[in-house]
């Protein structure tokens, strides 16, 4: 006999005219209906489904042991809720291997946060299964509002209320329009998290969106002692909000100038920040920058932040001068220190291009070479040359010549971006320029993520270096003909 077929079926907000046609047509002709419920054994999911059931079918109802109390069992709460889990699997496959397909009820889509998400990946190895998608919370919310969600190019996040406020409020900052689930318990932090993030005022809270019982108002205004787990938060649309609310923007060239400053944050956490750096993050209006290092800059009330990808350092740069030059004060961040392959230059080039160019403050920071060599002596204790291996930015042949003339300068070597998923071939010959110049003995420093939770540093020889073991999160320093190494340290002597 064939075994039977497992369904997640999306049932919607709560309104049971909110389900599909194939969700109602399924839950009609399962052989077998099974849904979740706490301990008191009613379900949410069975009662919005309750006019499409049918006399004769077998309901599984799979209570769980615990929601939000503690329990005694030996692994906690995460030992007690697998172990339900696998128990209810166990259960749903009795009947799967009878023949008989099961459906299983789930409150908005069964892939959004959803219960049967646990059952599929215990069984869809093993029974055909299939999702059947509903209307989320979050789409039923902006229906309710009668807001929309996003627009042209908005970008709407979607977080669940149990991060923590630091991470929640990051997030917020980084985008234009969010969600924000599981409230109840959570609520405190995420009316924290939205106030930091300068969204509280433009938040809504709705409780369960499309029921007879449902709630919108403003977030701030709420009761924490009221707020249920079935509620979310929503940050719509802020330019149809801008729109309704009759908020017109001045021009640029009618608003006062404000303030740009470019910011090294250093190679990795707070511990490698300037105070100078700093002060200058806190008190600026905006945060613009590469996404991971915008990443790294503490939240602050009211502080937006605007982040962007690798190789767009020129739209960055005039980004962030449109908005100084709207007056805001601004501050753009690079790793490491900022004049150094990174967005000092940049904002200059591009405010040199103004009619009226900006005056831009620059705040250094340690840089990798500096954190790379610090970690195994003082490789870099007499002249040195820093020289990226990337041509992006410059042909390849310019790069050669400045690796022939600093190897026979006898000059210790920072190299940046010495390698990438499609830059594999320059380190080699790199190598291979350098050895005209130097003996295979000479050492070199491979420092990967300094400061950061993977790094690794290990000195080899520019005869041994092996290219495929270097990605672009590292950097490398080729010692001069002087460079030494004593008791594993690495030192080039100031005299020559």
């Amino acid at each position: 006999m064939s075994t039977g077929k497992l369904w997640g079926v999306g049932l919607g907000p709560g309104d049971p005219e909110l389900l599909t046609v194939k969700a109602a047509r399924l839950i009609n002709e399962a052989q077998v209906i099974a849904y979740h419920s706490a301990r008191h054994g009613r379900s949410i999911a069975r009662s919005v489904a309750e006019r499409y059931l049918r006399e004769g079918q077998l309901e599984e109802a799979l209570v769980y042991p615990v929601t939000t109390e503690t329990t005694e069992h030996p692994g906690g709460y995460e030992g007690a809720i697998a172990e339900f889990y696998e128990l209810s699997a166990k259960r749903l496959a009795e009947h799967l291997d009878a023949g008989r397909d099961v459906v299983v009820l789930c409150e908005g889509d069964p892939f959004f946060y959803g219960s049967y998400m646990y059952m599929h990946e215990r069984l869809c190895e093993r029974y055909e299964a299939e999702a059947v998608p509903g209307v989320t919370s979050v789409s039923a919310a902006s229906s309710v509002l009668g807001r929309p969600l996003v627009q042209r190019d908005e970008v709407l996040t979607v977080l669940p209320g149990t991060l923590p406020a630091p991470e929640l409020a990051r997030r917020l900052a980084d985008t234009q329009a969010a969600a924000v689930l599981k409230l109840g318990r959570t609520f405190g932090s995420v009316r924290e998290a939205l106030s930091e993030a300068g969204k509280l005022d433009e938040a809504f809270f709705v409780e369960r969106a499309t029921w007879e019982a449902q709630r919108v108002e403003s977030f701030a205004e709420v009761d924490p002692e009221s707020v249920p787990y079935f509620s979310l938060a929503l940050v719509p649309s802020p330019a149809y909000a801008a729109r309704k609310s009759g908020v017109v923007e001045e021009p640029l060239a009618s608003v006062a100038t404000g303030e740009i400053v470019v910011v090294g944050l250093g190679p990795a956490g707070p511990e490698w920040l300037t105070p100078e750096a700093a002060a200058a993050l806190e008190e600026a209006e905006h945060i613009v920058g590469y996404g991971p290092y915008v990443a790294k800059v503490p939240q602050r009330a009211g502080q937006q932040r605007h982040a962007s990808g690798n190789r767009v350092e020129a739209e960055r740069a005039r980004e962030a001068l449109e908005l100084a030059k709207g007056g805001a004060r601004v501050a753009v961040v690079s790793s490491g220190d900022p004049g150094v392959f990174a967005m000092a230059s940049a904002v200059l080039e591009q405010s040199a291009s103004l009619e009226e160019p900006l005056s831009v403050r620059v705040v250094p920071g340690v840089t990798a070479a500096q954190a790379a060599a610090s970690r195994v002596g003082a490789p870099l204790g007499h002249d040195y040359c820093v020289l990226s291996l990337s041509d992006r930015l410059k042909p390849w042949e310019i790069i050669e010549r400045r690796l022939d003339a600093a190897g026979a300068a006898d000059l210790a070597l920072a190299i940046y971006n010495p390698a990438s998923r499609s830059r594999t071939t320059q380190l080699a010959q790199a190598r291979e320029v350098l050895l005209r110049h130097r003996l295979p003995e000479t050492p070199v420093v491979v420092a990967r993520d300094v400061g950061g939770p993977e790094e690794s540093v290990h000195v080899t020889t520019l005869g041994e270096l092996d290219p495929a073991t270097v990605d672009m999160r590292c950097l490398l320093i080729v010692g001069s003909s002087r460079t030494q190494v004593t008791n594993g340290q690495v030192w080039t002597p100031r005299s020559y």
